[in-house]
C-alpha cells in the first residue's frame, strides 16, 4: 500500500512540472562578492554570511554535462531534510532558506579534503574503489581490500576514502589519513573530528534510507571552519548529487546476476555518458532531451522516496531566476 501511494504521489508531482522551466545559472548583479561553482552560484554578503543558490546544472567527470529542470530545488529541499535530521550529530552551516533553491548560511572556510564514505564496492569514476579494484588495486585510501570481492558487494564495514578538494575546478586526488595529516591539510584533531562525524552521519543516513526501502551506498561530506574555528557540516548532505542510492528490493537479484542495481542518483546520466565515450579523454556527446527528462524524474522520485513527501515545484514567477531575484531582493546591495 505504501509503495502504491508513493507511485501516486510521484505521478501527481510530474503532472505539476513543466520541464521547460530550468535554471542554468543564478548570476545576480545586485548581490555582492560572487563566485560560481560547478552547480552552485554563491555570494558572500557584507554581514559575514553567505547565499548558496543551487542551479539546475549537473556535474560529473569534472565538467558540466547538462541542465536538469527542477534539480536545484530538489537538491536544496532534500539537503534541508537531511540537515534537519542530522543536526544532533554534526552542527551545520544553515541559517535559513529564503528561496526554494537557496540556503542562507554561515560563512565557512571549506576544509581542503572531501570526506567520502563508502559502504559498497561501487562506482564509475576514476576515484571510485570499484574502478581501482577492477584495475587490480587492493591497497587504496589507506585501506586493504581482500581479493574476491564482486561488483557492488557490501564492504565488511564502511570506509572513508578521502580526496583532495580541487577548488580551482581541477581533478580530485585520492588521499590517505596519513597524507592528510602529514602534509598539513588537516590537523590530527580536525581529521579525528570529521572522520568520526562522517561515519556517524553515514550510519544515520543508511538507517533512515533503509526505512524507506533504500540503500545509501556511498556519499561525500564537506566540512568547513567558521570564524571561531568550529567545524561545521556544509555544502549538501545525502542528495543524489553527493550520494549513491539503490533500491533495496532490487539489489539482491541485481547483485546475483551481475547487473547494475536499480538506483536514482546521477549514475543514471553518468552511466549513459560512460557507455558512449571516455569522459576524461573524449568530448562528451550532447545529452538528449529524453535523458534530461528521465534524469529530472529521477531527482524528483529521489526526493519523494527519501522524504516520504510530495515534491511541489515552485512556479510562482515567470522563470525560476525571476523568483529567486524577488526572494533575494532583501540581500541586494545598493
Amino acid at each position: 500500500m505504501r509503495q502504491e501511494a508513493g507511485h501516486r504521489n510521484r505521478g501527481l508531482a510530474m503532472r505539476q512540472i513543466d520541464l521547460s522551466r530550468s535554471l542554468p545559472h543564478a548570476r545576480i548583479a545586485e548581490l555582492p562578492n560572487p563566485y560560481f561553482g560547478k552547480v552552485r552560484d554563491c555570494y558572500d554578503l557584507t554581514d559575514g554570511t553567505r547565499l548558496l543558490v543551487s542551479s539546475d546544472r549537473i556535474s560529473a567527470f569534472d565538467q558540466i554535462l547538462a541542465v536538469i529542470p527542477w534539480k536545484g530545488q530538489v537538491l536544496t529541499q532534500l539537503a534541508r531534510y537531511w540537515f534537519d535530521h542530522t543536526a544532533d550529530i554534526a552542527a551545520n552551516h544553515v541559517i535559513g532558506y529564503p528561496d526554494p533553491n537557496t540556503v542562507h548560511c554561515k560563512r565557512v572556510t571549506i576544509l581542503p579534503v572531501e570526506v567520502v564514505v563508502r559502504g559498497y564496492l561501487a562506482g564509475t569514476t576514476s576515484t571510485s574503489i570499484l574502478t581501482q579494484y577492477k584495475a587490480g588495486a587492493r591497497e587504496m585510501y589507506g585501506h586493504s581490500l581482500p581479493d574476491g570481492l564482486r561488483d557492488n558487494q557490501a564492504l565488511p564495514q564502511p570506509i572513508i576514502t578521502p580526496t583532495s578538494k580541487a577548488f580551482d575546478g581541477g581533478h580530485d586526488e585520492p588521499l590517505t589519513a596519513q597524507e592528510i595529516i602529514g602534509t598539513g591539510l588537516l590537523t590530527q584533531g580536525q581529521w579525528d573530528e570529521v572522520s568520526r562525524k562522517a561515519l556517524a552521519l553515514f550510519a544515520r543516513g543508511q538507517e533512515m534510507a533503509a526505512r524507506r526501502g533504500l540503500i545509501l551506498v556511498d556519499t561525500k561530506y564537506e566540512f568547513g571552519a567558521d570564524a571561531e574555528g568550529n567545524i561545521l557540516l556544509a555544502d549538501e548532505i545525502h542528495t543524489p548529487d553527493s550520494s549513491r542510492y539503490w533500491m533495496a528490493e532490487g539489489y539482491p537479484t541485481a547483485f546475483e546476476t551481475g547487473q547494475r542495481p536499480p538506483s536514482f542518483d546521477k549514475d543514471v546520466i553518468r552511466s549513459w555518458v560512460v557507455a558512449r565515450c571516455d569522459p576524461y579523454k573524449d568530448k562528451v556527446p550532447e545529452i538528449p532531451l529524453a535523458m534530461i527528462e528521465k534524469t529530472a524524474r529521477v531527482y524528483i522520485d529521489a526526493f519523494e522516496m527519501i522524504t516520504g513527501q510530495t515534491f511541489v515545484p515552485d512556479a510562482s514567477e515567470a522563470t525560476p531566476l525571476d523568483r529567486i531575484r524577488k526572494n533575494l531582493a532583501p540581500y541586494f546591495t545598493s
